[in-house]
């Protein structure tokens, strides 16, 4: 592997580490409400990998928006959906085994959700947020890092940084054991995610996916919240 390869492999890996390290902290530690930590989140997953080309030719950040092909995408319309059937049902099976009321009121002390303004915050989540998670992850992280010539550590490590990132967020939502099946089960969509980019070269199919996948959490959301019945 060329010197410089190496060196634009070490800096995205750094990168990822100190955003991911500061998002936990500023998630699990700060909290300093959710408009200051989706802001960051700009500043950390959007921003700071833009800056970063500027400093290495290696990195491509416009080859994640080049559609290649039509087909992909109503496959991955397809794979949404089923996803969020899956997390559907998977609530239904669960339910009884999850705390909504905590998650509530952990979402409510913690950054300030609450049924006034959860529908604005699960549009933001849903779509914009999904977005800047897909760019960061599987955009700047994993397909430059197999462009570079390493694959398989491409997948392992988005995927693994994808689950980690999420751990400040969510560990005080669910028992133990829920928490590290979560937590499995992030690992495994980090993974699928990985293969729909890694088939069609850039992130709208992930970001399809990603954005049923929230849609389907916001619903149970708005269960939480009193606005559907299930």
């Amino acid at each position: 592997m060329q010197n410089r390869a190496l060196k634009s492999i070490k800096t995205i890996v750094i990168i990822t580490i100190l955003a991911v390290l500061m998002m936990s902290i500023i998630d699990g530690i700060i909290n300093p409400g959710y408009l200051y930590k989706s802001l960051a989140k700009i500043v950390m997953f959007l921003i700071l990998p833009i800056a970063y080309t500027f400093f290495d030719n290696k990195i491509h950040l416009r080859d994640c928006f080049i559609l290649k092909s039509k087909k992909a995408i109503f496959i991955s319309i397809g794979l949404g959906f089923g996803v969020y059937l899956v997390i559907m049902l998977a609530y239904i099976i669960l339910k009884n085994f999850i705390d909504l009321e905590s998650i509530m009121q952990t979402l409510n002390k913690d950054v300030g959700v609450a049924k006034d303004n959860f529908i604005w915050i699960a549009l933001y989540i849903s779509f914009i947020n999904s977005f800047i998670e897909e760019f960061f992850f599987r955009g700047f992280l994993f397909l430059n890092l197999k462009s570079l010539g390493t694959k398989w550590f491409a997948y392992i490590f988005s995927a693994t940084a994808f689950s980690i990132y999420h751990v400040a967020i969510m560990g005080s939502w669910f028992t133990p054991i829920l928490f590290v099946v979560a937590m499995i089960g992030l690992f495994g969509g980090g993974l699928i995610f990985n293969y729909l980019n890694d088939k069609n070269g850039n992130i709208y199919n992930s970001w399809i996916v990603h954005m049923m996948s929230n849609l389907a959490i916001n619903t149970v959301g708005m269960v939480m919240f009193g606005w559907l019945n299930l």
